[in-house]
């Protein structure tokens, strides 16, 4: 196993750069919907697709992820639900622990379970810090793991999270408000846990226009994960990609 895509990761939050990824839930598309925002993604230059949901009810998961690999040469990343979510023609797996609840099974139960089936498929495995933040609806994560999100207004709480799970050797931190959150996490609570951790940070759920991506990669966010919006309309994908690779990057 390499660790490419990781490297990718920390190369552009070296440099400052902000990388843009659209999930893709196998129950929701179609090989023609595949095609669609596939092609997109390229022309937009994509980042990164993630391949998961929190429920996947149909069995098509290979075929979904060989359909998009067909398509482009963007790298493919499963964002599991469950550890049945696992496919080897993908490129990378983010190893999901929910650090933001107490379930034990999804803290570590299982992947004690996933981990002989992981090592096998040959994936690139990323350990994820995942948070889940109130996006002021009920999620299926907080509902499946009978977990309570972060508050909103719990900046403390999630700089705190995030900093045990960086020393824990997570390898990424992600911020989740949730699928079709009617809040998405506020710029104040980015930004303070992107000064206390130095492995890249994903953010994700409700983010529904460029301006907010934008303004969430200024705030501190390496990586920023687009489903729901783009479900509705895939022709966001070319203007959520220009905002996010706008923001300026360091200068060396």
């Amino acid at each position: 196993m390499t660790n490419r895509i990781y490297q990718s990761l920390l190369q552009q939050k070296a440099k400052g750069q902000k990388s843009f990824a659209v999930l893709i839930d196998p129950d929701k598309v179609t090989v023609d919907k595949i095609d669609e925002l596939t092609a997109l993604a390229t022309e937009a230059r994509v980042d990164y697709l993630l391949v998961g949901g929190s429920l996947v009810v149909t069995n098509r998961l290979d075929e979904v992820v060989q359909q998009i690999k067909k398509n482009c040469d963007i790298p493919v990343i499963l964002f599991p639900g469950s550890p049945s979510q696992i496919t080897p023609y993908a490129d990378a797996l983010l190893y999901l622990s929910l650090i933001s609840g107490r379930n034990a099974e999804l803290l570590i139960g299982q992947h004690v379970i996933s981990a002989p089936f992981v090592k096998q498929s040959r994936l690139e495995i990323i350990s994820t810090g995942y948070m889940v933040i109130d996006g002021g609806a009920p999620t299926t994560v907080s509902y499946i793991s009978n977990a309570a999100p972060i508050p909103a207004d719990k900046n403390e709480i999630a700089m705190c999270t995030a900093m045990a799970g960086e020393m824990l050797g997570m390898k990424l931190v992600y911020m989740d408000a949730g699928s079709g959150a009617k809040r998405p996490i506020t710029e104040s609570m980015i930004e303070k846990v992107a000064e206390v951790i130095e492995v890249p940070l994903v953010i994700g759920g409700g983010i529904c226009d460029p301006e907010k991506a934008y303004r969430n990669c200024k705030a501190g966010a390496d990586l920023i994960v687009i489903g729901n919006a783009i479900e509705k309309d895939a022709s966001l994908i070319k203007e959520m990609s220009a905002a996010i690779h706008s923001v300026p990057t360091r200068i060396s």
